[in-house]
């Protein structure tokens, strides 16, 4: 499947695994995957979908390739972007991201890099929560080989980066974390909103960890440490419910942006911060494929 934006190119669909049929995408799905503009004649990106097997989900998941252009480079650097709760991979991005992207790599602001995004599972906070389904395992193990087999990320398709939104902001850096204890580190971080809820009688309304211990050994709160040296990068708004958390994370990590401004947890705040978000991931972005 593939949305490619600009008139020129035109909005193809859904096209299924040996069918010949397309099912275009409606308004409302383009903003969702970021491909909407009102200017369609200089949008530039692309956004893919395939449907594959994951063995650590037991499961068939979407991969979202969210690209700067319709034919992007052999090796093209990656970064993951970690969709929130209730979401999936098809909708994680905020709004815009694809034209930004494709935007800043035109006018070379940034090196031309992507982003994909894969359905993680509603409400485990990117981690194994049902036994058998363990989407952080699919992130580190099955990803790479992924990208690797599409031409994407490198030799060894690993991503550079990992970006998310809320759950998925809380998942990008557990990721980060499970990186450099791998002794792999990713380039850079960043964090939209980030889930960081600071007591256990909030984060047990979730039922996305067996007690207090199971969550305390992945919050990323009780283990800054495991950061450090990652650039990273964190937004939210101020009236946000997780701002109290995302405070407390600014003030105890330093990360290289930590960007608090007037906005509730909604889109509008999102979309807000697509291009700082790219910029920063650009700036770290591999400067050629590897």
């Amino acid at each position: 499947m593939l949305l490619a934006g600009g008139s020129a190119l035109g909005v193809a669909g859904v096209a299924a695994s040996g069918a010949t049929g397309v099912l275009p995408f409606s308004e409302a799905m383009q903003r969702a995957l970021g491909v909407a503009s009102s200017n369609p004649a200089t949008e530039l990106g692309v956004t893919r979908v395939e449907r594959v097997y994951s063995a650590a989900r037991g499961r068939d998941v979407d991969l979202v390739f969210m690209l700067p252009s319709k034919n992007p480079q052999r090796g093209l650097p990656i970064s993951l972007y970690l969709h929130g709760r209730g979401g999936s991979g098809r909708r994680s991005a905020p709004g815009g991201l694809v034209n930004q992207l494709s935007g800043e790599v035109a006018r070379r602001a940034v090196p031309a890099y992507g982003f994909l995004a894969v359905d993680g599972g509603p409400n485990n906070y990117w981690h194994e929560v049902v036994p058998g389904d363990d989407p952080m395992r699919m992130l580190l193990e099955e990803v790479p080989v992924w990208l690797a087999q599409r031409g994407l990320g490198g030799a060894d398709g690993v991503p550079f980066a990992c970006a998310g939104t809320s759950m998925g902001g809380f998942g990008a850096l557990l990721y980060a974390r499970r990186r450099a204890q791998r002794r792999q580190p990713p380039a850079a971080v960043a964090a939209v909103s980030p889930a960081l809820i600071t007591s256990w009688a909030e984060m047990s309304k979730r039922n996305a960890f067996r007690d207090a211990a199971d969550w305390a050994s992945m919050d990323p709160l009780k283990h800054l440490e495991d950061l450090r040296g990652i650039p990273t990068g964190v937004w939210c708004g101020t009236e946000d419910s997780f701002i109290g958390g995302v405070r407390q994370f600014i003030a105890e990590a330093k990360p290289k942006v930590g960007h608090t401004a007037r906005g509730k947890h909604g889109e509008a705040f999102f979309r807000s911060v697509v291009p700082g978000l790219v910029s920063f991931l650009g700036k770290h972005a591999p400067a050629r494929p590897a």
